[in-house]
């Protein structure tokens, strides 16, 4: 241990004599310890409602889905389904059909997406789950299954076989006779309501394979998409060459988070910006470590002299100061970053803390990530704020040398 580092702790570690220097100290540390933890819990809440509110489209979402780059369908043969999922990786694969309707039911009108679906669908995502009201379709009729803000706008009930729900889109061949109906109309029966987000309550309207090819003049085995369920977290670029040879057409793999790249894309802005402003409370926080270290330059510039008779060079005595204030900054921030670990751990196993004006325990989330951000960013601010304070210190030990 050099002495640079043996004085710098013991500056560290022992009183002044000066009682406004042992305050100016112990508030840098505070600040240190308050900014570090601050930064470190509104990351983890940050995450924890990120988690939260991905939970709703997670549950919604396959976590692949293959699409046609040409074209609007894909051609499925008989018994591709199986030997895709026969592919080690994959868990549960499930054709779609998915196309903008126009909805009607008595007076009311409104435009949704009509989601064509088969009974392996569920095995790929559990939709049938989210039934909040009635039952999953039965794929044995003409049924719908609508989100409860799609059932809000247009008044629909559940098993009403009085007032049937009109699906229409206009038809695959727009050279129609003049006097001809130019739209496709189908009735079905709502059999049961989803609920699980309300831009998503208002969006989908499912109902069975059958119902949404004859509706829209397919073919039998023509869909708009395959949707994928994966064994654990696999990679895109293996997945896709293992998937194109079953397609005679090119496809494309589409990922969770790129079918909904824009909810992402607006999380990590708001992350980022989150992380920046929580950031610059770090920086005020560390403009103490600097006034504190200019402070104590001051206090001991007795003893700098006599250590320069004792034959310190003035680099050796720079490095004690800057020692001095990595130590602050390090001290502080592990003490910061235990605090801000047991608040979280606690919210988590023991809510204190609620959504306003539900009994919903504000989420969080415990990332090991986010302990190397806060280090990092600590690590990196508070050696650029030491070395400001201590920046011409060499020239002004010369000088208290000559003197």
């Amino acid at each position: 241990m050099t002495y640079s580092l043996k004085i710098a702790l013991r500056y560290f570690f022992s009183k002044s004599q000066q009682t406004v220097i042992n305050r100016i100290n112990g508030f840098a540390l505070f600040m240190v310890v308050v900014a570090t933890a601050a930064l470190f819990i509104v990351l983890s809440a940050f995450a924890g409602l990120k988690d939260f509110g991905l939970s709703f489209t997670n549950s919604f979402d396959p976590d692949f889905e293959i699409q046609a780059i040409q074209g609007k369908y894909l051609t499925l043969e008989n018994n591709t389904l199986s030997q895709i999922e026969a592919l080690e990786q994959i868990d549960a694969a499930a054709p779609e059909i998915e196309e903008k309707v126009f909805l009607s039911f008595k007076e009311k009108n409104q435009v949704a997406y009509l989601k064509a679906v088969g009974p392996r669908y569920i095995n790929v995502v559990e939709v049938d789950q989210l039934i909040a009201l009635g039952d999953w379709l039965s794929f044995s009729g003409s049924e719908a299954v609508l989100g409860f803000g799609i059932a809000g706008s247009l008044s629909v009930g559940v098993f009403d076989y009085n007032t049937f729900l009109n699906v229409t889109v206009p038809k695959k061949n727009q050279k129609s006779l003049l006097g001809q109906d130019p739209f496709v109309t189908m009735p079905s029966v709502v059999v049961g309501l989803y609920q699980i987000s309300e831009d998503l309550d208002k969006k989908y309207v499912f109902s069975n394979l059958e119902f949404g090819q004859k509706l829209l003049e397919l073919e039998a085995n023509q869909y708009s998409s395959l949707v994928i369920k994966t064994k654990g977290a696999v990679n895109k670029e293996v997945l896709l060459p293992l998937l194109s040879p079953f397609f005679k057409e090119p496809i494309r793999l589409v990922s969770r988070s790129e079918q909904n790249a824009a909810l992402y894309k607006m999380l990590n802005v708001e992350h980022l910006a989150i992380y920046f402003i929580f950031t610059l409370v770090m920086i005020i926080a560390l403009f103490n470590v600097v006034g504190a270290l200019i402070m104590m330059i001051l206090d001991k510039k007795g003893q700098l002299k006599i250590l320069l008779a004792m034959g310190a060079q003035p680099r050796g005595i720079h490095q004690i100061f800057f020692t001095i204030g990595l130590l602050i900054c390090g001290v502080g921030g592990i003490i910061g970053l235990v605090i801000g670990v047991l608040i979280v751990i606690l919210q988590d196993h023991f809510p204190i803390i609620y959504v306003p004006g539900t009994s919903l325990a504000y989420p969080v989330l415990f990332e090991l990530k986010n302990i190397a951000i806060v280090l990092g960013t600590l690590l990196i601010l508070g050696t650029i704020s030491t070395a400001w304070a201590t920046r011409g210190l060499v020239k002004k030990v010369k000088a208290y040398a000559i003197s």
